[in-house]
């Protein structure tokens, strides 16, 4: 896997870079937050992000907190790294950011290698999911969508319920022309036409 790393102790980088490297992963490696940030908008690819939580600049929980708030992305599975005395509250603080796992210091090879194949299994699960979820069967006619519960539902509700998004309507050119402007004119033309009179019987 392609693996960044975030530590602003070069000894403890270096460390982190050699150890991922005998587990045959790619290192990429940032100092802090900001620069971190920058290599995961120009590196596609990272699905891993190995970091210090106390950084100068900007720190763990802050970039994890970024990488959640982006909108299409794949997912990307957030380790952080604390010490072994972190209190239960930070950990707490941790979670409620979007951390997936925990390394404590000083960095054990096992433990590294076991949080890395629980972030690969993960990682193949929510891949999966989200191809099946980009597959959605819709009708031909209607343009329904078939949910989980086998249950239709207009494409808007379908939508709206998974991501919060609210939908107004229009109309786009092709379908002015193709569909509008004739039911206006068949309207204007039904309007134009004399109303029979009815004469009355005496």
């Amino acid at each position: 896997m392609k693996i960044l790393t975030v530590e602003d102790d070069a000894v403890a980088r270096a460390m982190l870079r050699q150890a991922l490297r005998r587990l045959g992963h790619e290192a990429l490696e940032a100092k802090d937050g900001e620069a971190a940030w920058e290599l995961l908008q120009a590196n596609e690819g990272v699905r891993v992000v190995v970091s210090d939580w106390m950084m100068p600049n900007s720190d763990g929980l802050q970039l994890c907190r970024k990488i959640r708030g982006r909108v299409g992305a794949e997912y990307t599975y957030f380790i952080l790294l604390t010490a072994r005395d972190a209190s239960e509250d930070n950990q707490k603080s941790a979670a409620d950011a979007g951390v997936d796992d925990f390394l404590t210091k000083p960095l054990d090879l096992s433990e590294l290698w076991t949080r890395l194949r629980v972030a690969e299994r993960i990682l193949r699960y929510t891949t999966q999911v989200r191809q099946l979820e980009e597959m959605l069967p819709i009708c031909s006619y209607c343009k329904k969508i078939r949910d989980d519960q086998n249950y239709w539902q207009q494409i808007e509700g379908y939508i709206g319920e998974r991501t919060g998004s609210d939908f107004s309507h229009s109309i786009c050119p092709d379908c002015y022309q193709s569909v509008v402007l004739p039911e206006i004119q068949q309207l204007k033309a039904a309007a134009a036409k004399p109303t029979p009179s009815v004469e009355r019987q005496h």
